[in-house]
């Protein structure tokens, strides 16, 4: 019976971490509605916050898979300059840079994962919005359009 134990929790094991490695949250993280407008309508998702620097510094590393309508929000105490990059990032990502406001100030589409290519973003930002690479595209994000949450100032 022993045996049967021991299996069953190496099974168990495997899967959390079959789990984990296919970018499901692990981390006991919760989700935050988002939404943005474009000309195309207003288009949801669910993302997770990224507001310190353990959260901002581990970001979507080693995920293999993001929902379609899930993302990542990273929130920053200042509205400046800030740079990415997607060293251990295996999902190609939209990169969207936002003013304290809400508006889109900068994007960067299909950011090449597992690259050490630094992305700047162009000009201050208070937070930047990850997305599966190509939602930016296929909801057609432009520069000056709004993200609705409640991190941004109205």
């Amino acid at each position: 019976m022993r045996v049967i134990g021991v299996r069953l929790w190496a099974r168990l094991a495997f899967v959390v971490l079959l789990v984990g490695a296919a970018g499901v949250p692990t981390r006991g993280a919760e989700l935050d509605s988002l939404e943005i407008a474009t000309s195309s309508g207003q288009h949801a998702f669910q993302v997770e916050i990224a507001d310190n620097d353990a959260t901002r510094e581990r970001g979507l590393m080693d995920r293999r898979y993001m929902a379609a309508d899930h993302g990542m929000l990273f929130e920053f105490d200042r509205d400046e300059p800030v740079s990415f990059w997607m060293k251990n990032t295996y999902i190609p990502l939209d990169m969207v840079f936002i003013a304290p406001s809400g508006v889109v100030t900068h994007i960067v589409a299909n950011a090449e994962p597992l690259s050490e290519r630094v992305i700047p973003s162009g000009g201050p930002s208070i937070a930047v919005l990850e997305l599966n690479g190509g939602m930016a595209a296929s909801i057609g994000l432009k520069v000056g359009d709004k993200v609705h949450h409640p991190f941004f100032k109205p």
